[in-house]
């Protein structure tokens, strides 16, 4: 692995590549599986492609970015608000996607949740719920940006200037194209700049108590700080 110089001041580091900044659209559509008990739903999230796991999961941090506070994912909020069942959806909402590097692994973690919590209360399986859960799945298109960083102060102006939208490709949804415990930007200033530190303080920022703006402020001023 090829790291910049540790005794050359950041600011004046060179890349060993340039970062192109990218951003990701969305397309969503309905997929056949649909629930109304709970026992449906174990069924449908054994059978629904992954790019519905990702929908409800990945995407919707990044739809619901704005909100400080409330369920973390799709499945948590329809356990609460559709079945009255807020031991589920606590469950449901501790699955931290940054703790996985694939999709099918995120898949198998919401399903034994769910089959621990209807073995403990099997009589919740077959309870209708108020509003029907419909599985939709999400393909993703990369879309770059105008944005090049050929120099940490270029990283850092790009980071400014970027869309949230940007933020939570290279921040969040990179971990299951890197299938790593990191993301893009920390890659980046590992592998091309040689910044080990700032690298690490990127991966220790929490997507989950803040908005994806909070998350920006927070990587430009690790940045920021590593060019002093």
């Amino acid at each position: 692995m090829t790291t910049a110089t540790a005794t050359v001041p950041a600011p004046t580091r060179s890349p060993v590549k340039p970062f192109y900044f990218n951003t990701s659209a969305h397309l969503l559509r309905i997929t056949p599986q649909k629930a109304t008990t709970l026992s449906e739903f174990l069924d449908a999230l054994r059978e629904c492609p992954e790019g519905s796991i990702f929908q409800h999961t990945f995407r919707t941090l990044q739809e619901h970015h704005f909100i400080r506070e409330g369920f973390s994912n799709d499945f948590a909020h329809w356990a609460v608000s559709a079945c009255n069942e807020p031991s589920l959806a606590e469950g449901l909402a501790s699955v931290d996607v940054r703790e996985f590097t694939s999709v099918a692994q995120i898949r198998e973690r919401f399903i034994q949740i769910v089959e621990s919590f209807l073995q403990r209360t099997p009589a919740a399986a077959n309870r209708a719920a108020r509003e029907t859960f419909y599985f939709c799945s999400s393909e993703s298109v990369v879309i770059p940006t105008s944005f090049i960083a050929r120099s940490m102060q270029d990283f850092a102006e790009g980071l400014r200037r970027v869309t949230v939208h940007c933020i939570h490709h290279h921040f969040i949804e990179a971990r299951l194209r890197l299938k790593l415990m990191s993301n893009d930007f920390s890659q980046w200033l590992y592998e091309d700049m040689g910044l080990t530190d700032a690298a690490r303080q990127l991966n220790r920022i929490d997507i989950y108590t803040v908005t994806l703006e909070d998350v920006r402020n927070q990587i430009v001023r690790i940045v920021e700080r590593a060019l002093t």
